[in-house]
């Protein structure tokens, strides 16, 4: 027996296979081929010597669905002499569960039926042990159960539907997607899992490859705007597509993406469209349409006007969200002009694909007529603005200028003209409502604005609301009607000297004018002196030509004791016709200067008072001065001197004095500003008071231990012995006495005013802030502090 036959152990249902025994080793665990023999050639028999086979597999079939377990193989030993003495043990995977073996016959059974698919093999453990004693008789030996498959599963793809695009008139054979099924048998084993795919819907249009699943288009020339989506049915069956086998389908998905193979095209021949000739350029006239079927970008339309009688007057843009085409109004239009206009518009696609040319021309042409309505127009001024000129001061009513408007309706209405009043607020010029002249109201000052803007405003007589507006300038023609004058207040300087000092070439001062004239009433100027101080002795005016002039000394010898000013006069004119002029003033101050002319002093405060008063007048003013301050002086020392008496007679009855200081006291501490005891009745000292007003009818006698310390400075227990003795003496009147006023009537929101209870009551208001006033406020801070304070203090 050759070494790849089935050993006897493998006697139900085991496939042979020659991998499954190997001569790797020797092993009393094996098959049994019991009573097997074989003949000589000479007829001999031999009996075959027996011989330990090494085994590591078996297989069962899955998904067995007998009523009894599947035999997978017998196990027996060869020292297994029949008697029941040895056992057969099983472990492992399954064991016990999927597997179970008969201990004295060594059969192998399943009791459950097996999935390939969950799982393929399975590892078990096979041993023989004494029955009794469960001695190992040989050592464990390993073997594999493997799952044998069978076509149990159906082919899978990996997505119930698929989504695909293609674009329309793709050549024949164009790949569109390719779909994948797969299928869990065992792809080495028979063809379970050889899969082969066909197309069940969506013929003749694609085609799909047995093999890969790659679905072609096969059909020429697919027109999107004919059928856009198509479903497609695949399906894959295992078996190689024999009968028997299993299958699976999906569905598919497949559309049709647009390409540029359609031109566009106007619906319609002609359009007609209206346009009123009161309409502003860029107002929209209508709207046209080419219609393409295509989409996307390839679908983008865009217009142009390419012909016509309106290319001036109209344009056409391209709406992108509605792919229209809109005509506006380019410039004004005019009903009595012209009625009617035509444009012959065109539509092309922005985006042309070459392989589609032949399709073409993408483009298309259409007709537009555009009819001219009639409109009640407001009148039109002949001149978009108007520029008129006057003479300042010219009379009033003298006329500026005329604007002249139509109506350009064919009624050809009245116009009436007015003056916007909010351009013309002075009410410089009027206009008359029915010829369109403007005259001023009142004379025109050319230095005060030379310049004038108003509006003026032209409407219909039977339709007010019809009105236009122009601008009109006014220009302020100049008049030479101002003279000239000084730039600037001009003032000289001239140093004191003796007439033998010669004179200086520079001048004493340098002039210039100002006109308010324009400059042709203006410049040149001319400075002279007045013809009757034309020969001034002192000083002359020198003119620069160049609207200047410089003034300088005839003389020398000026002196600040004799003249220390000088009023010059000088004459200017100016260039106008008729020239205007004018005199001007200039001032000469004659200063003291150092012997390099430079000024020192122009004060003559000193000269004007020796010329004016002599020594003795001075002397005699301050003397009168002196006597009215000793005057003034005797007077006060006098008033200070009357005072009231501070001697107390006997016979006056003083209860106390009262004496008044100018400066501040020290407060409670300072006990050395004053003198108690001047506060003291000297009589009550000896403890009788006499009473000079009455007649008292007995003695009174003071309380023993109630008289005060002549020098004592309590002053609390001073007061409080007087008025002990004032409310003890029945017969003396209140000559002195305290009144408490502690009541201020009912109902007082503010509460008692009072400052007499303030120093022996509790106050409700808060003092503590004064301790960060500095020190300047801690007596006040002592005083009035919180009653913590106080205890602390005491």
């Amino acid at each position: 027996m050759q070494p790849h036959m089935c050993a006897a152990i493998l006697v139900i249902n085991i496939l042979c296979h020659s991998q499954a025994f190997t001569t790797e080793r020797r092993s009393h665990l094996r098959p049994s081929f019991h009573g097997h023999h074989e003949k000589g050639k000479e007829g001999q028999v031999l009996q075959r010597s027996k011989r330990g086979w090494v085994w590591n597999q078996f297989f069962v079939i899955e998904e067995y669905t007998g009523p009894d377990p599947v035999l997978v193989g017998r196990l027996h030993s060869d020292i297994d002499s029949g008697d029941g003495n040895i056992k057969y043990i099983l472990s492992g995977e399954g064991a016990g569960t999927i597997f179970v073996i008969d201990d004295k016959s060594g059969n192998i059974h399943a009791t459950k039926t097996l999935d390939r698919e969950e799982r393929a093999q399975y590892t078990l453990m096979a041993q023989a042990v004494d029955r009794d004693t469960n001695r190992p008789l040989e050592p464990p030996s390993e073997f594999i159960v493997k799952v044998q498959d069978i076509n149990d599963n159906p082919p899978e793809f990996l997505h119930e539907t698929y989504h695909a695009n293609v674009p329309e008139r793709s050549n024949v054979g164009t790949s569109v997607i390719q779909v994948t099924a797969s299928d869990a048998d065992d792809p080495t084993y028979g063809n379970s899992a050889k899969l082969v795919y066909s197309i069940l819907e969506g013929q003749p249009y694609f085609s799909v490859e047995a093999q890969t699943g790659i679905i072609r288009t096969a059909l020429p020339n697919m027109d999107r705007e004919a059928k856009e989506e198509y479903h497609v049915v695949i399906q894959a069956k295992d078996m190689g597509g024999h009968m028997g086998g299993l299958s699976g389908t999906t569905k598919v998905t497949i559309t049709l993406t647009d390409v540029n193979d359609n031109p566009p095209k106007f619906p319609q021949s002609v359009y007609q469209m209206s346009v009123s000739e009161a309409a502003v350029p860029g107002e929209e006239v209508g709207r046209v349409k080419a219609k393409d079927p295509d989409i996307g970008e390839n679908g983008l339309v865009t217009y142009n006007i390419v012909d016509g009688d309106g290319m001036e007057l109209f344009e056409i843009t391209t709406d992108y969200e509605t792919q229209e085409g809109v005509v506006k109004l380019k410039k004004p239009v005019d009903f009595e002009t012209k009625r009617a206009y035509s444009l012959k518009v065109e539509a092309a696609n922005v985006h042309i694909d070459p392989k589609f040319i032949s399709n073409g021309p993408f483009k298309d042409t259409v007709t537009v007529k555009i009819a001219v309505e009639d409109a009640d127009e407001p009148p039109m001024f002949l001149a978009p603005s108007y520029i008129h000129e006057v003479q300042e001061n010219a009379a009033a009513g003298t006329v500026v200028g005329r604007v002249h408007a139509k109506d350009p309706d064919a009624a050809n209405s009245p116009i009436r003209y007015s003056i916007d009043r909010h351009t013309d607020l002075d009410r410089f010029f009027t206009i008359n409502p029915e010829d369109g002249f403007i005259k001023t109201t009142k004379p025109l000052d050319r230095e005060e604005t030379a310049w004038l803007n108003i509006s003026v405003f032209a409407a219909e007589i039977h339709n007010r609301h019809q009105e236009a507006k122009v601008p009109v300038a006014i220009r302020v023609l100049d008049v030479n009607d101002n003279a000239p004058k000084f730039a600037a207040p001009y003032e000289g300087f001239i140093c004191e000297s003796d007439q033998t000092k010669p004179l200086s070439n520079q001048p004493i001062v340098t002039i210039s004018a100002d006109d308010k004239d324009d400059t042709a009433n203006g410049p040149r100027f001319i400075f002279s002196l007045p013809p009757e101080i034309i020969h001034n002795p002192n000083f002359t005016v020198r003119d620069n030509r160049d609207n200047t002039a410089g003034v300088y000394a005839r003389r020398g010898g000026f002196s600040r004791q004799k003249q220390d000013l000088y009023l010059l006069p000088i004459v200017i004119s100016d260039g106008g016709v008729p020239p205007m002029s004018s005199t001007n003033t200039l001032t000469i101050k004659v200063c003291g200067c150092d012997v390099h002319g430079v000024l020192l002093s122009c004060n003559a405060e000193a000269y004007i008072l020796n010329a004016g008063l002599s020594t003795g007048a001075l002397i005699a003013i301050l003397a009168c001065i002196v006597i009215l301050l000793v005057i003034v002086v005797l007077f006060v020392t006098l008033r200070r001197q009357k005072k009231e008496p501070l001697i107390v007679f006997e016979e006056e009855d003083v209860r106390e004095n009262i004496i008044t200081y100018d400066d501040e006291g020290g407060g409670e501490e300072d006990t050395e500003a004053f003198d108690i005891a001047t506060l003291q009745n000297p009589d009550g000292i000896n403890g009788f008071i006499p009473r000079k007003d009455i007649k008292p009818e007995y003695q009174y006698m003071p309380r023993p231990g109630l008289r005060p310390a002549p020098n004592s400075v309590d002053v609390d227990d001073f007061i409080n012995t007087r008025i002990q003795e004032a409310d003890n003496d029945p017969t003396a009147p209140p000559y002195d006495s305290i009144q408490i006023y502690g009541y201020e009537g009912r109902g007082s929101v503010a509460g008692s005013l009072s400052s007499l209870e303030s120093a022996t009551t509790d106050s409700d208001l808060d003092y503590d802030y004064l301790q960060n006033w500095g020190p300047r406020f801690k007596k006040l801070a002592d005083l009035y502090g919180s009653k913590d304070t106080f205890d602390d203090d005491s």
